[in-house]
């Protein structure tokens, strides 16, 4: 009995702690993984830097979050690009990924 109510108790521990640490994760992150890799699949070069600028909502069914990626192109440039990426926030579902480049830090 003693057995059975530690490893109760383990796993009540185990998925505390996996909800805890689920839990810090920011909700822009699985878009900011998107616009990461459709940034270096679109221009071909090597994520510097990665900033999170915010979220606004443009309707009920769809709101932008928008990122600022500093890149190095194989040549060695160095350039911004910003990234909207738009979904339906009610199912999660990606609509459309937008890009600008901007050569100011």
């Amino acid at each position: 009995m003693i057995m059975v109510l530690t490893l109760v108790l383990g796993f009540a521990g185990i998925s505390t702690t996996i909800s805890a640490a689920s839990s810090n994760i920011p909700d822009y992150a699985k878009w900011g993984i998107i616009a990461v890799k459709e940034t270096q699949t679109k221009y071909n070069v090597d994520i510097l830097d990665y900033k999170h600028i915010g979220r606004s909502s443009l309707s009920a069914n769809q709101s932008r979050e928008q990122f600022k990626l500093w890149v190095r192109a194989k040549d060695g440039k160095q350039f911004a690009v910003y990234v909207n990426v738009d979904f339906n926030p009610n199912t999660q579902q990606l609509k459309t990924v937008q890009f600008s480049e901007s050569d100011r830090h």
